[in-house]
Protein backbone atom coordinates (compact mmCIF):
# COMPACT_ATOMS: atom_id res chain seq x y z
CA UNK A 1 0.00 0.00 0.00
CA UNK A 2 1.41 3.20 -0.86
CA UNK A 3 2.44 6.37 1.24
CA UNK A 4 -0.30 8.31 -1.51
CA UNK A 5 -3.30 5.70 -0.85
CA UNK A 6 -2.75 5.91 3.02
CA UNK A 7 -2.87 9.66 2.94
CA UNK A 8 -6.02 9.42 0.56
CA UNK A 9 -7.38 6.89 2.75
CA UNK A 10 -6.86 9.08 6.09
CA UNK A 11 -7.87 12.74 4.40
CA UNK A 12 -10.88 11.01 3.54
CA UNK A 13 -11.31 9.85 7.01
CA UNK A 14 -10.66 13.33 8.53
CA UNK A 15 -13.63 14.62 6.48
CA UNK A 16 -15.92 11.39 7.12
CA UNK A 17 -15.59 11.47 11.00
CA UNK A 18 -15.93 15.35 10.90
CA UNK A 19 -13.13 15.40 13.15
CA UNK A 20 -12.35 18.27 11.34
CA UNK A 21 -15.55 20.18 12.14
CA UNK A 22 -14.09 21.78 15.53
CA UNK A 23 -11.06 23.68 13.78
CA UNK A 24 -12.08 24.18 10.93
CA UNK A 25 -14.70 25.87 12.30
CA UNK A 26 -12.83 27.81 14.67
CA UNK A 27 -10.52 29.22 12.13
CA UNK A 28 -13.43 30.26 10.27
CA UNK A 29 -14.63 31.78 13.01
CA UNK A 30 -12.27 33.42 14.29
CA UNK A 31 -11.29 34.54 10.71
CA UNK A 32 -14.50 36.26 9.56
CA UNK A 33 -14.76 38.35 13.00
CA UNK A 34 -11.07 39.81 12.57
CA UNK A 35 -11.44 40.64 8.81
CA UNK A 36 -13.73 43.50 7.22
CA UNK A 37 -13.87 44.97 4.05
CA UNK A 38 -11.34 47.16 2.83
CA UNK A 39 -8.44 45.84 4.93
CA UNK A 40 -4.35 45.61 4.06
CA UNK A 41 -4.16 42.45 1.95
CA UNK A 42 -1.01 42.02 3.61
CA UNK A 43 -2.39 42.09 7.55
CA UNK A 44 -5.45 40.38 6.83
CA UNK A 45 -2.94 37.34 5.15
CA UNK A 46 -1.15 37.72 8.39
CA UNK A 47 -4.21 37.60 10.92
CA UNK A 48 -5.02 34.21 8.43
CA UNK A 49 -1.67 32.83 8.58
CA UNK A 50 -1.19 32.83 12.37
CA UNK A 51 -4.51 31.70 12.80
CA UNK A 52 -3.25 28.24 10.93
CA UNK A 53 -0.82 27.37 13.88
CA UNK A 54 -2.95 26.55 16.25
CA UNK A 55 -5.43 24.84 13.66
CA UNK A 56 -2.63 22.95 12.19
CA UNK A 57 -2.00 21.28 15.41
CA UNK A 58 -5.66 21.05 16.10
CA UNK A 59 -5.76 18.91 12.80
CA UNK A 60 -2.78 16.67 13.39
CA UNK A 61 -4.73 15.46 16.94
CA UNK A 62 -7.69 14.74 15.00
CA UNK A 63 -6.20 12.93 11.81
CA UNK A 64 -3.76 11.00 14.46
CA UNK A 65 -6.93 9.84 16.44
CA UNK A 66 -9.47 9.65 13.54
CA UNK A 67 -9.04 6.17 13.03
CA UNK A 68 -10.67 2.93 15.32
CA UNK A 69 -7.71 1.07 16.89
CA UNK A 70 -8.80 -2.19 15.02
CA UNK A 71 -8.77 -0.68 11.48
CA UNK A 72 -5.52 1.14 12.21
CA UNK A 73 -4.05 -2.93 13.27
CA UNK A 74 -4.87 -4.03 10.17
CA UNK A 75 -2.98 -0.70 8.11
CA UNK A 76 -0.03 -1.86 10.35
CA UNK A 77 -0.06 -4.88 9.27
CA UNK A 78 -0.48 -4.08 5.47
CA UNK A 79 1.68 -1.39 5.10
CA UNK A 80 4.05 -0.44 8.60
CA UNK A 81 3.76 2.08 11.35
CA UNK A 82 5.83 4.49 9.50
CA UNK A 83 3.88 5.13 6.43
CA UNK A 84 0.72 4.64 8.40
CA UNK A 85 1.31 7.52 10.92
CA UNK A 86 3.24 9.76 8.37
CA UNK A 87 -0.29 9.54 5.94
CA UNK A 88 -2.06 10.89 9.18
CA UNK A 89 0.22 13.28 9.76
CA UNK A 90 0.29 14.67 5.48
CA UNK A 91 -3.65 13.86 5.30
CA UNK A 92 -3.79 16.77 8.70
CA UNK A 93 -0.89 18.94 6.60
CA UNK A 94 -3.21 18.93 3.73
CA UNK A 95 -6.23 19.57 5.39
CA UNK A 96 -4.65 22.93 6.73
CA UNK A 97 -3.23 23.61 3.74
CA UNK A 98 -6.99 24.08 2.14
CA UNK A 99 -8.81 26.17 5.32
CA UNK A 100 -5.35 28.27 4.85
CA UNK A 101 -5.88 28.57 1.18
CA UNK A 102 -9.67 29.19 1.20
CA UNK A 103 -8.44 31.96 3.78
CA UNK A 104 -6.32 33.64 2.30
CA UNK A 105 -8.80 33.87 -0.68
CA UNK A 106 -11.27 36.11 1.98
CA UNK A 107 -8.44 38.13 2.83
CA UNK A 108 -7.89 38.97 -0.84
CA UNK A 109 -11.20 39.49 -1.86
CA UNK A 110 -12.00 41.21 1.39
CA UNK A 111 -9.01 43.51 1.27
CA UNK A 112 -7.88 46.15 -0.11
CA UNK A 113 -6.86 44.51 -3.44
CA UNK A 114 -2.99 44.12 -2.27
CA UNK A 115 -0.37 43.84 -4.68
CA UNK A 116 0.57 40.52 -6.61
CA UNK A 117 4.23 40.29 -3.52
CA UNK A 118 1.35 40.99 -0.59
CA UNK A 119 -0.68 37.76 -2.14
CA UNK A 120 2.24 35.74 -2.65
CA UNK A 121 3.77 36.36 0.64
CA UNK A 122 0.03 35.82 2.06
CA UNK A 123 0.53 32.29 -0.27
CA UNK A 124 4.39 31.57 1.84
CA UNK A 125 3.00 32.90 5.06
CA UNK A 126 -0.25 30.09 4.49
CA UNK A 127 2.23 27.30 4.09
CA UNK A 128 4.48 27.98 6.55
CA UNK A 129 2.11 28.50 9.53
CA UNK A 130 0.62 25.07 8.22
CA UNK A 131 3.80 23.48 8.36
CA UNK A 132 5.04 25.00 11.28
CA UNK A 133 1.47 24.19 13.48
CA UNK A 134 1.94 20.44 11.68
CA UNK A 135 5.31 19.77 13.66
CA UNK A 136 4.22 21.08 16.78
CA UNK A 137 1.17 18.79 16.28
CA UNK A 138 3.36 16.32 15.52
CA UNK A 139 5.46 16.47 18.93
CA UNK A 140 2.50 17.15 21.04
CA UNK A 141 0.30 14.06 20.26
CA UNK A 142 0.05 10.34 20.39
CA UNK A 143 2.78 8.54 20.20
CA UNK A 144 5.00 10.94 21.37
CA UNK A 145 2.66 12.96 23.75
CA UNK A 146 -0.22 10.79 25.11
CA UNK A 147 -2.74 11.49 28.14
CA UNK A 148 -3.29 14.82 29.86
CA UNK A 149 -0.05 16.62 29.35
CA UNK A 150 -1.01 17.03 25.10
CA UNK A 151 -2.79 19.57 24.67
CA UNK A 152 -1.01 22.05 27.53
CA UNK A 153 2.14 21.46 25.44
CA UNK A 154 0.73 21.31 22.64
CA UNK A 155 -0.71 25.04 23.33
CA UNK A 156 2.70 26.03 24.63
CA UNK A 157 4.32 24.79 21.13
CA UNK A 158 1.75 27.32 19.15
CA UNK A 159 2.77 30.24 21.51
CA UNK A 160 6.57 29.48 21.13
CA UNK A 161 6.36 29.02 17.43
CA UNK A 162 4.33 31.90 17.19
CA UNK A 163 6.57 34.35 19.26
CA UNK A 164 9.67 33.20 19.39
CA UNK A 165 12.27 35.07 17.18
CA UNK A 166 13.99 33.38 14.58
CA UNK A 167 11.22 30.81 13.93
CA UNK A 168 9.71 30.74 10.57
CA UNK A 169 5.83 31.45 11.39
CA UNK A 170 7.14 34.39 13.45
CA UNK A 171 9.37 35.68 10.71
CA UNK A 172 6.98 35.60 8.04
CA UNK A 173 3.97 36.87 10.03
CA UNK A 174 5.85 39.75 11.79
CA UNK A 175 6.88 40.31 7.63
CA UNK A 176 3.60 40.77 6.80
CA UNK A 177 2.23 42.45 9.18
CA UNK A 178 5.37 45.77 9.20
CA UNK A 179 4.44 45.15 5.11
CA UNK A 180 0.81 46.31 5.74
CA UNK A 181 2.29 49.21 7.53
CA UNK A 182 4.85 49.92 4.96
CA UNK A 183 7.11 48.26 2.41
CA UNK A 184 6.90 44.88 2.31
CA UNK A 185 9.74 42.69 2.27
CA UNK A 186 9.18 38.19 2.05
CA UNK A 187 11.21 36.41 4.04
CA UNK A 188 11.70 33.55 1.27
CA UNK A 189 14.28 31.51 3.87
CA UNK A 190 10.94 30.45 6.37
CA UNK A 191 9.21 28.08 3.43
CA UNK A 192 12.90 26.00 3.48
CA UNK A 193 13.19 26.33 7.29
CA UNK A 194 9.48 25.48 7.79
CA UNK A 195 10.11 22.00 5.63
CA UNK A 196 13.11 21.30 7.91
CA UNK A 197 11.32 21.77 10.60
CA UNK A 198 8.40 19.68 10.36
CA UNK A 199 9.96 16.70 8.36
CA UNK A 200 12.47 16.59 11.46
CA UNK A 201 9.16 16.38 13.57
CA UNK A 202 7.22 14.22 11.89
CA UNK A 203 10.40 11.88 11.75
CA UNK A 204 10.24 11.95 15.56
CA UNK A 205 6.57 11.31 15.14
CA UNK A 206 6.88 8.28 13.15
CA UNK A 207 10.06 6.78 15.39
CA UNK A 208 8.28 7.10 17.93
CA UNK A 209 5.45 5.52 16.85
CA UNK A 210 7.78 2.20 15.30
CA UNK A 211 9.28 2.17 18.68
CA UNK A 212 6.07 2.23 20.45
CA UNK A 213 3.81 0.54 18.26
CA UNK A 214 1.06 3.26 18.22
Amino acid sequence: MTLRVLTRYHLELLVRSQRWLAPGLAYVVVLGLGLSGGDDTAGAAAFSAGLLVPVAGWLVRAAVGAEPAQSRACLVAAAGWPRVHLAALLAAVLAGLGLGLAGLAAAVLLGSGGSGAAVAAGALATVVCVLSGAAVGALCNRPVVTGAYAVPLGLGGVVAVLLVPGSPANAVVRALVLGARGALSVPWWTLPAALVLAAACCWAAVAAAVRRGD
